[in-house]
């Protein structure tokens, strides 16, 4: 199949190849485990920098003792930090682990909201993971832009910036609504798995006759 000429175009091939490779929806497709939003959210914020493995063996024990915002609102930050040590900057996750759930009980009556306004005003909380939160737990409008969404964007002529805010807008133009957030989370399987930044498998690659891999 030849290139198609505009991004558009190209991103509509990709998002339907892709979805073919990693079907399912935002929320099934969601490596993280959690059981509500307010377990989606801390799980967010401890996937900084931190593999989602890793993030789910902490969120056992984070879990069951603080089940709750009101919970981990009163927590000790030393315990806190005992238990999501080792998914890196535990200091500064536990401590925004605190505060978002403290500001959640006094400023959403210990709901998780579910607006980008309302999310992006809690510790912690970035556009990235409020569109996480949007998209897995709300079932709402969201394109979560990562390393690998920034970088798939670039390689394969979806974007030319490397803002996180603007190649979201750029996808968001291309991409439809009610698919935002799957097409972010297979964008970054398939960096995972085929995409990879410094030796992209492009001979196995299923999108390889569409994609004009611009940065290499």
């Amino acid at each position: 199949m030849a290139i198609p000429r505009s991004g558009a175009a190209r991103a509509k091939a990709i998002n339907e190849r892709l979805g073919k490779l990693f079907p399912g929806s935002a929320k099934t497709l969601c490596a993280l485990e959690h059981k509500n939003p307010f377990e989606l959210i801390a799980a967010t914020i401890l996937s900084a920098q931190c593999t989602d493995e890793r993030v789910n063996l902490v969120t056992k024990n984070l879990f069951k003792k603080y089940p709750t915002p009101q919970k981990l609102r009163k927590a000790n930050s030393t315990e806190v930090e005992k238990i999501i040590h080792s998914t890196g900057f535990f200091r500064a996750k536990a401590r925004n682990l605190i505060l978002m759930a403290d500001k959640v009980v006094t400023d959403f009556g210990g709901e998780i909201p579910s607006t980008m306004d309302e999310l992006t005003k809690l510790p912690g909380v970035g556009r990235k993971t409020a569109n996480v939160v949007l998209s897995v737990a709300f079932a709402k409008p969201g394109l979560p832009v990562d390393t690998h969404v920034l970088r798939l964007s670039k390689r394969m002529g979806l974007s030319t910036s490397s803002d996180p805010i603007k190649v979201e807008a750029d996808l968001n133009k291309t991409i439809p609504p009610d698919e935002r957030g799957a097409f972010s989370i297979r964008m970054i399987l398939h960096g995972r798995k085929t995409c990879s930044s410094r030796s992209p498998k492009c001979a196995e690659c299923d999108l390889s006759d569409i994609c004009p891999k611009i940065d290499l």
